[in-house]
């Protein structure tokens, strides 16, 4: 269980602001009034919070358990220099004044308690044509990863697609769609975001649900990705083939663009209007060839439309059998679809570490 975030001051209004960054940013918060702090709180707390109030009443060298990194000290009175006396006599890493300096505190405290590591590995997945297998390949990834112990977060980008629960067979699964994180803004909580999600197969899933669809803003884009990533890992995006402002957010986040695209001349003429948008937004667009009852392979697609291949995917035989039973595109280990998701996710996850 994370350690609480320690606030020292006796101003009841600094102390509302305080304890409303931290609920804002899924923080615990742990308020020790008048008494000296002991020196357990002290090392202990991941971040210490420090009012103005409370450092100029105990001003002087020897008033605090010790040096230690992580204490920030909160004022208000930007016209009150002798604040940054204080500072040093505490031993602040920084000196910050309200509101001003709201956002930054706030991501300060959610970076104490949540600790991130590297960023997540963003892989994103659209079709080249309607009906080419994105969302399955997608869901796909996001099992696969899951199975192997990762931590994995799948994100239905596409509002018009359905719904990425139904695939996964959890459609009257509890927990928050799309709709709830339409006004999400700034910082927002990876933990918090994880644990509110419906969880499926081992995969945290942000679906779209069936209800009219709302506009997505691509700050609400911003925001969730952003969390989801911060937690390390993999990330899945389901994308439209139609990119508006909330999908090029979505675009711009990935390290991995995947283009299902089948192996005929149709499918390449859609797959060129797809690469004329996204190609510009994502750093690393491949194609992913799907080789059914043959037409055109995997490199003459690659070929065709200017991109590395990133492999050829057959049809995986039962797949919609296993679909009905409430099997997940991905679910069985053996088939065709997860070892090729294994595969890529192999070989993708060393690249990114390496990148990070």
């Amino acid at each position: 269980m994370a350690e609480s975030i320690l606030i020292l001051t006796e101003d009841e209004d600094l102390l509302d602001d305080l304890l409303r960054l931290c609920v804002a940013a899924g923080a615990e918060a742990e308020v020790v009034h008048g008494a000296p702090v002991a020196a357990a709180q002290w090392e202990r707390a991941p971040l210490v919070l420090v009012g103005d109030d409370r450092a100029a009443a105990r001003s002087g060298p020897g008033r605090w358990p010790g040096r230690r990194p992580g204490v920030l000290l909160v004022g208000r009175d930007l016209d009150d220099h002798t604040i940054w006396a204080r500072g040093v006599a505490l031993g602040a890493e920084q000196v910050l004044h309200l509101p001003g300096d709201e956002p930054w505190l706030a991501d300060r405290i959610a970076d104490a308690v949540e600790r991130p590591g590297g960023p997540a590995l963003t892989v994103g997945v659209v079709g080249g044509r309607g009906g080419a297998g994105a969302s399955s390949l997608a869901c796909a990834l996001a099992v696969t990863s899951a199975g192997q112990g990762r931590r994995t977060v799948l994100v239905d980008a596409d509002p018009l697609g359905g719904g990425l629960d139904m695939l996964l067979g959890g459609e009257r699964a509890p927990g928050p769609r799309w709709p709830a994180f339409v006004s999400a803004r700034g910082r927002l909580s990876g933990a918090a975001l994880e644990e509110s999600l419906p969880r499926l197969h081992g995969v945290s899933l942000l679906s779209w649900d069936r209800a009219d669809g709302a506009r997505l803003p691509a700050e609400a884009m911003c925001t969730v990705l952003t969390a989801a990533r911060r937690g390390g890992g993999v990330v899945v995006v389901d994308l439209p083939r139609v990119a508006d402002e909330a999908a090029a957010e979505a675009l711009a986040q990935l390290d991995l663009g995947l283009l299902m695209v089948p192996g005929e001349l149709r499918a390449v003429a859609g797959a060129q209007r797809v690469v004329a948008t996204a190609g510009a937004m994502v750093r690393d667009l491949r194609v992913v060839a799907r080789t059914a009852g043959g037409g055109l392979a995997g490199a003459e697609l690659a070929r065709l439309l200017g991109l590395p291949l990133a492999g050829e995917l057959p049809d995986e035989p039962g797949l919609s059998a296993a679909a009905d039973a409430g099997e997940p595109p991905g679910g069985n280990a053996k088939g065709v679809l997860a070892r090729f998701c294994s595969t890529l996710l192999d070989r993708a996850l060393p690249t990114a570490e390496a990148a990070a």
